[in-house]
């Protein structure tokens, strides 16, 4: 069977925990943040678990991670 490419853009956007969880980062960090309040801005730098639903697609991209 021949080896299963990485998707790169999947590969920068997760994570997989040593317990094997998927994990993503919040939407909303890259840009217009000048504006925001300190509270919010720090919230967008914890990382969440991808939805059980979503987690096939993303272990599609992601085939030895």
């Amino acid at each position: 069977m021949p080896k299963l490419k990485t998707h790169k853009g999947a590969k920068s956007r997760f994570r997989v925990t040593g317990s094997g969880k998927l994990m993503r980062t919040k939407i909303g960090k890259s840009h217009l943040r000048r504006k925001k309040p300190s509270r919010t801005k720090r919230l967008y730098d914890e990382m969440i678990p991808v939805s059980p639903k979503d987690r096939r697609r993303v272990k599609r991209l992601l085939p030895y991670d």
